[in-house]
């Protein structure tokens, strides 16, 4: 059975911006959170790539991770996930071949299937491309061959890129990334932070379709998880408040900005809405050390995850590093 003192912890950042700050601010304490993981012996720190949201300061993924790098020294960094049908794999490659030449051994590239923005954002941001997640097995495949070494006859290579070996993960909500990473021998991270609905069949059907390939031996499962720990259960459930105001917002289609916690929700969400939230936070640790700890250990023997990658969005940047400290005690 998978041990909690075994298993590594990572971090799943969306860079939250405040209802009173900006997108600087967001950045400078993704920067402050990924040194404060690293002192604390995390494995990985990711960041998501989101569009059109006013909530979100990690649109230009490669760019955030750059900036993360030079602050950091150890700390693995990648894209949790970069979404391939926005982009033309070469452009990938270039940058993520960039990062991976000035950061040696420290960068990996998380890709999705899913666009990540609404239709009018995926136009803007694709133009003249054709890009479709029904491309993505290609995408990946082509991605592969120009950060691999180089071949006879080759007529575009990514420079930098070519040759690097950037680790490829796929990621995914759904089953088609789990079956194709499987297939394919590469690792797999399910969003199950947001859509934990299918996270038992995904890992099922990973396993069973996994083929050992060069990247990997055997199957690896890293598994999304949404974090507010507190010193009590009480303080948790508070803090909650502002993880409970945001996903209302975007299932509403309203601003993203992070909200301040509040007494009570009563009377900020309908009935039907609070079961809907609660249905995309089914995985969530909300709680003091021990009630986390206890979670934590029925999800790693339901799932005999191989790593667990955790989103904490609260409202305070002090409440945030503090939730982290309360995580990384339990190991001991």
């Amino acid at each position: 059975m998978k041990r909690l003192t075994d298993t590594p912890f990572s971090v799943l950042d969306l860079a939250p911006i405040r209802d009173d700050g900006g997108p600087a601010q967001a950045m400078h304490n993704s920067l402050a959170l990924a040194q404060h993981v690293e002192k604390l012996g995390f494995s990985r720190y990711w960041v998501a790539e989101h569009h059109n949201m006013d909530g979100i300061a990690s649109s230009a993924t490669s760019v955030l991770l750059g900036y993360l790098a030079a602050g950091t020294h150890r700390l693995r960094l990648g894209s949790g996930g970069v979404m391939l049908p926005n982009h033309a794999p070469l452009v990938i490659a270039e940058q993520f071949g960039t990062l991976a030449t000035l950061y040696p051994g420290r960068i990996e590239l998380g890709l999705g299937r899913a666009p990540g923005a609404d239709q009018a954002t995926a136009r803007a941001l694709r133009r003249e491309r054709s890009g479709s997640a029904d491309d993505f097995p290609q995408d990946v495949e082509e991605l592969q061959a120009l950060l691999g070494p180089r071949q006879p006859g080759q007529r575009v290579i990514a420079m930098p890129g070519v040759d690097t070996g950037v680790p490829i993960w796929l990621l995914g909500s759904s089953l088609f990334s789990a079956q194709l990473a499987g297939e394919k021998g590469l690792p797999y991270a399910f969003a199950s932070h947001f859509a934990p609905r299918y996270m038992h069949e995904a890992i099922r059907v990973y396993r069973n379709h996994f083929k050992p390939s060069a990247t990997l031996d055997k199957p690896y499962v890293m598994l999304g998880v949404p974090l507010v720990a507190a010193p009590t259960d009480e303080e948790a459930e508070h803090l909650a408040t502002s993880v409970y105001q945001r996903i209302l917002a975007l299932m509403r289609g309203e601003s993203l900005v992070l909200r301040p916690p509040v007494e009570s929700m009563a009377g900020r969400w309908l009935p039907h809405e609070k079961e809907a939230v609660g249905s995309f936070l089914a995985l969530a640790m909300i709680g003091g050390p021990e009630k986390i700890r206890a979670k934590l250990e029925v999800l790693l023997e339901q799932t005999e995850a191989d790593e667990l990658i955790f989103t904490c969005d609260l409202y305070e940047h002090a409440d945030r590093l503090r939730a982290f400290d309360i995580l990384a005690s339990l190991r001991h």
